[in-house]
C-alpha cells in the first residue's frame, strides 16, 4: 500500500492574515478561523500545489530550513492537526 499524500486547501479558500507569531487563516469551506504558528503555515505552502508523501513534504521542508531527523515526528503530528482542521487533505 502507498503512502498517503497529503494536499494543502487551495490558497483561493484560505483567507490569512500575520499575527505575529501567528498566522490567522480563515477557512472559507468551514468558516472556522485558526490560529497557526510555526511551522503549520510552512507545511500549507509547502503541500500547494503538489500533494506530497510526509517523506517528501520533510525532504521540502528540509531543504528550506534546518531539520534533524527527530522533526519527522513532530511533521507527523503537525499533518495529523491539519488534517483534523480540515486544513490539509490525506489522499
Amino acid at each position: 500500500m502507498a503512502p498517503p499524500r497529503y494536499r494543502a486547501a487551495a490558497p483561493d479558500a484560505l483567507l490569512t492574515a500575520s499575527m505575529d507569531p501567528f498566522v490567522a487563516v480563515f477557512h472559507r469551506a468551514s468558516g472556522i478561523t485558526h490560529l497557526l504558528t510555526e511551522p503549520a503555515p510552512e507545511i500549507l505552502a509547502a503541500l500547494h500545489p503538489d500533494p506530497l508523501t510526509e517523506a517528501a513534504l520533510f525532504a521540502r521542508l528540509a531543504q528550506a530550513y534546518d531539520l534533524a531527523d527527530g522533526d519527522r515526528d513532530t511533521l507527523a503530528e503537525r499533518l495529523d492537526e491539519l488534517v483534523a482542521t480540515g486544513l490539509v487533505e490525506a489522499l
